[in-house]
């Protein structure tokens, strides 16, 4: 037992460990919603995309994950308003903000001089620099996310099945996608600490998908993929402070894995029970 205390003796691993499941069980309740409704693009644009925020954040010497909730706040609703009444498909809008915040987020880090840490771990991630006003930041935001899914629960699960019934229910659906839009830029700078810009899609999309794979109904595949992406969290950030590999990839590796021991021998459609 040696091997599972000796982490727990240092306030930066508990303060990591706290973090990442925080950040393992938004991501996977809200990455339900991604997987439903054929999000993860969006997911991938909307966590590269935040790179103006940070930048902007870093040249102005101010906190880098309140300028990455910004962009991605300006970018959601970006999003939202020129895909309106169907005038740009969603999708086109994502690719066309996705790429003109990236190339912007680009041109401002090139014209960093020092490369420092800081800007390298909302990158890569640092789970285990997380101070306790990170981990509070973290708490109160994944608190408000978790908060506003449960009160339109509903309503969300209506517009992420049903289109047609969403329209006859007279549900305000376009209103609705953009709150989910907000939601998930929120979930993508939430996660930024613990894996970083390149990796959170990761945390939105895995767990979910191996949950999707277990279950059909929406409640009970939240619940399974907010244990896989805990899970992952917890075992992840262990692997990562004995094999000494970076926090963010090992969480993600180990979800991965997860995923594909789901994918191939879960009892409903396992690929090798299939062939048995």
């Amino acid at each position: 037992m040696n091997w599972l205390l000796e982490p727990l003796q240092y306030a930066f691993m508990v303060r990591g460990l706290l973090a990442a499941v925080l950040v393992g069980v938004l991501c996977a309740i809200m990455g339900t919603y991604v997987v439903i409704r054929g999000m993860a693009f969006l997911g991938d644009a909307m966590a590269h995309a935040i790179l103006p925020g940070v930048a902007i954040a870093y040249l102005l010497h101010g906190n880098l994950l309140v300028g990455a909730l910004v962009a991605s706040v300006v970018i959601a609703l970006g999003i939202g308003l020129f895909s309106r009444g169907g005038m740009v498909k969603e999708d086109t809008a994502i690719g066309i903000l996705f790429a003109a915040a990236l190339a912007l987020g680009v041109a401002l880090i090139s014209s960093i001089q020092t490369y420092a840490v800081d800007l390298s771990h909302i990158l890569f991630g640092n789970v285990l620099g997380v101070s306790t006003g990170d981990l509070w930041m973290t708490a109160g935001l994944g608190f408000c996310v978790l908060l506003v899914v449960a009160i339109n629960f509903k309503q969300f699960m209506v517009i992420s099945f049903d289109s047609v019934l969403a329209a006859t229910l007279r549900l305000p659906a376009e209103f609705l996608r953009n709150l989910m839009l907000l939601l998930l830029a929120v979930t993508v700078v939430v996660s930024l600490q613990t894996v970083g810009v390149g990796l959170s899609v990761a945390m939105l999309v895995t767990p979910a998908a191996a949950a999707y794979l277990l279950t059909r109904r929406l409640l009970p595949m939240m619940l399974v993929s907010a244990l896989i992406g805990a899970c992952s969290s917890l075992i992840g950030l262990y692997l990562s402070f004995y094999l000494n590999i970076v926090s963010g990839s090992a969480i993600v590796l180990t979800a991965t894995v997860i995923f594909l021991v789901v994918f191939l021998f879960n009892p409903l459609q396992g690929l090798l029970r299939r062939r048995s």
